[in-house]
């Protein structure tokens, strides 16, 4: 299998394109400051993680600016600290704030050279257009978790993905699906036989951070450290060929 055998890449966006870690920390930033002891950004990602996942699990057709809120409360009342709603509201709208990764708009740029790109993310679409001015690219694609009614993992939002590009053409044997969760992306991909690209931006630390543990590790057709290694390794990928 090599990079060249697929037409189009399927990207997550948070977590792979956007510095979403660095984002949500530095959004909870207001609440922090008031726990005591201090907490590690590990256990802050992870404890982010846990209420994310479930509210998604429990209101899949809530707009994700909207469930941030939910978690941000449900935080707060863990570490047992005080809150404001308008805080949980301004936490929702952090998002627009959340940075993309240095080499994320260049690496695009190079790709969509070669590849139709496709968003599919557990984002709300008003959110996304903030990120996609960060990523400076025109994506042929865009499907969120917002149009779905449905968040990853969930099998709604690749289902509907994989239609969405029969629709269009594209096979699903030529998409190359794009992401950092293993949780989120890679597991759901095995489930639907889509080939994978592991975009592994937490390689030098340990654990998931603001994704769940997957359990059993996925099958991975692609691993590399950053989107610069990926467009680095099609290039190679096309001398070679």
């Amino acid at each position: 299998m090599e990079l060249t055998d697929f037409d189009t890449l399927t990207f997550d966006c948070y977590g792979t394109l956007i510095d979403w870690e660095t984002g949500i920390f530095e959004g909870l930033r207001p609440l922090l400051e008031r726990v005591k002891p201090s907490l590690t950004r590990d256990q802050v990602l992870e404890a982010h993680a846990r209420h994310e996942s479930s509210q998604q699990k429990y209101t899949p057709a809530r707009r994700y600016q909207e469930l941030l809120p939910i978690v941000y409360k449900r935080l707060a009342e863990e570490w047992g600290v005080s809150h404001t709603h308008e805080e949980c509201v301004a936490y929702g709208r952090s998002i627009r704030n959340w940075p993309a990764f240095e080499d994320s708009a260049n690496a695009l740029q190079y790709l969509k050279k070669h590849y139709k790109l496709v968003i599919l993310s557990n984002v709300d679409n008003e959110s996304f257009t903030y990120s996609n001015a960060k990523l400076q690219v025109e994506f042929d694609a865009i499907i969120t978790a917002e149009d779905v009614g449905s968040y990853k993992p969930s099998p709604r939002n690749f289902e509907y993905m994989i239609q969405k590009m029969s629709d269009r053409g594209i096979r699903k044997e030529k998409i190359l699906h794009t992401a950092e969760s293993l949780f989120h992306d890679h597991k759901p991909a095995n489930e639907f036989g889509l080939a994978s690209c592991w975009i592994y931006r937490r390689h030098s630390q340990p654990g998931f951070g603001a994704t769940m543990d997957p359990g059993a590790q996925p099958k991975i057709d692609f691993r590399f450290n950053s989107m610069a290694d990926f467009a680095k390794a099609h290039q190679e990928a096309l001398a070679k060929n």
